[in-house]
């Protein structure tokens, strides 16, 4: 016998959802088959305007208070391996004036990274033995975001300096030596591991003299 459901039924389930919505910056269809709701529930509210689609799978209060870093909890919810990275790593430690268009992601080589509508993603594939050294997690609007950290962040930025263009390198060694925003000893940890230790140190040396 199908089992009917009652409108009191989907009132519950649309409570539950929109509590669900509350706790985070953006919900997907696995976490209601996680919370044992049925994922039509989705499709229903965004009809309904309780909620707002953003992607396949992917939705958030329309109502949501976002901050300057919300794109960073977009994209790291879509892609639960990357860790925010290079431009879009120096402008959420306040390094540099860089305000990047894109979300630029580290993933492992071999992850699967959706297609996206928003945040555009620059993607960066690293390998394992390299990706999770130096790599902070933060809370950004009730979720995790993973983030390099300063050191790795310059360390990268050396590494991809062609990508990202020597300017801005050097804006953002200089810009984090003068603040004391540095450890030295950990900057050069990370470089000997992504193997810029060599390529670093003649503008390192330049700065302590």
């Amino acid at each position: 016998m199908a089992v009917v459901k009652t409108p009191h039924d989907t009132e519950v389930a649309t409570e539950r959802v929109l509590a669900l919505a509350r706790s985070r910056s953006v919900i997907r269809t696995r976490d209601l088959l996680q919370e044992g709701i049925h994922t039509a529930a989705l499709t229903r509210m965004a009809r309904a305007g309780e909620l707002e689609r953003l992607g396949p799978g992917r939705y958030r209060l329309p109502t949501s208070n976002v901050t300057e870093n919300h794109s960073l909890a977009l994209a790291c919810g879509a892609v639960p391996s990357g860790v925010v990275c290079l431009l879009s790593a120096l402008c959420f430690h306040n390094i540099g004036t860089q305000l990047p268009r894109d979300v630029w992601l580290a993933v492992p080589r071999g992850a699967r990274v959706p297609r996206l509508t928003y945040p555009p993603l620059r993607v960066t594939r690293i390998a394992a033995p390299m990706f999770d050294v130096g790599i902070e997690e933060h809370r950004i609007e009730g979720q995790r975001v993973k983030v390099s950290s300063v050191a790795r962040t310059i360390a990268d930025c050396f590494r991809f300096r062609n990508k990202v263009g020597m300017d801005v390198v050097l804006e953002a060694l200089v810009e984090v030596r003068r603040s004391r925003r540095l450890n030295l000893n950990e900057l050069h940890r990370i470089a000997k591991v992504l193997r810029v230790d060599r390529v670093m140190r003649p503008y390192l040396e330049m700065l302590v003299v």
